[in-house]
């Protein structure tokens, strides 16, 4: 619980296994606000995230995976965190024209909400992304140049910036699987090695946001769950407002807000091999796993945590009634 004596929990959802309710574009959101009406929540970028839309509020922290870890793992606390300077980082491989398309939509995100953004830095050189589904569908992929995302960070934080938005070219795939029948993003298993690299070096709130070459509008019927990365060229948008008010990264201390004030987490019903999972057991935090919400994976608390006490529920909406009687 908070000083002030509110609730906190955590609703996470992870990336690239295909979780039937957030493996897509934003449709956790309706979910987890739910959960923020009850107590403050922290989320993963995963679960709001939505191309042009967010489902994020101001009763959220949105805290990228590997500083998550962290924070289950006491080696960090977070602090509340209003109106950040954001610096964004663009792929030196991205077309002009693309480019083009990304700084009109850094303008209109600061003309419409007022989000402070400082500008934007072009790495030194290509980045060198390559995506793929493994043998175990998950999605999964390789970074040649990482060190050129930490130099282009580096400069925009010299610069007074607080939170960094990353934008890298992808090649244009064919994603059908994703978008008509539901299948794995293919995108995000190796967004999430970027993002967790910039939080590992920088300890700074950061969030990815893909570019591609084929920025035309798909005119074809998706999955309801994937439409809204369907009717936008650019992701950028629901990057920079969820990095707007992202808490501040900070060593761990009572003094902030740590694991020690966490009081619920809610996981996917077969993804509970996590770091955040492993933790909040060592810590005696309830945990709900909902079976509503399934994924590739199959690590439960049948297979996996016999006699954990993880309390597993049918629904999202059960286990918000089980959170107002903590």
């Amino acid at each position: 619980m908070l000083s002030n004596g509110e609730k906190l929990g955590a609703f996470i959802v992870p990336t690239g296994v295909a979780a039937s309710i957030g493996g897509f574009a934003g449709d956790a959101s309706v979910y987890a606000k739910k959960f923020s009406n009850i107590s403050k929540l922290i989320v993963n970028p995963n679960v709001v995230n939505a191309g042009c839309f967010s489902g994020i509020n101001d009763n959220m922290f949105y805290v990228e995976g590997f500083s998550l870890d962290s924070f289950f793992k006491k080696e960090i606390s977070i602090l509340p965190s209003n109106n950040n300077k954001i610096g964004v980082i663009f792929d030196k491989s991205i077309p002009q024209k693309v480019l083009n398309i990304h700084i009109n939509t850094i303008n209109a995100v600061k003309t419409v909400y007022g989000i402070d953004i400082y500008g934007y830095d072009v790495t030194e050189n290509e980045v060198g992304i390559d995506f793929y589904i493994n043998e175990y569908n998950i999605s999964i992929g390789t970074v040649n140049n990482l060190e050129t995302i930490k130099n282009s960070a580096k400069r925009l934080l010299s610069c007074g910036c607080n939170a960094i938005a990353i934008c890298c070219l992808f090649k244009d795939g064919d994603d059908e699987n994703y978008s008509l029948n539901g299948g794995v993003d293919p995108i995000g298993g190796v967004e999430a090695i970027v993002s967790h690299y910039v939080s590992k070096e920088l300890k700074v709130p950061c969030a990815h946001s893909p570019a591609f070459c084929d920025y035309q509008i798909y005119s074809d019927i998706v999955d309801k769950r994937a439409s809204a990365e369907y009717i936008t060229p650019t992701f950028l948008p629901c990057v920079l407002l969820g990095l707007n008010n992202a808490p501040k990264i900070v060593s761990y201390s009572k003094n902030y807000i740590s694991l020690d004030n966490l009081d619920y987490l809610v996981m996917p019903h077969n993804s509970l091999g996590s770091i955040p999972v492993f933790e909040a057991l060592k810590n005696g935090i309830t945990i709900f796993s909902v079976k509503e919400n399934s994924t590739v994976l199959n690590v439960t608390s049948d297979n996996l945590f016999k006699n954990s006490g993880i309390i597993v529920l049918d629904t999202y909406e059960q286990v918000l009634e089980q959170v107002k009687l903590l």
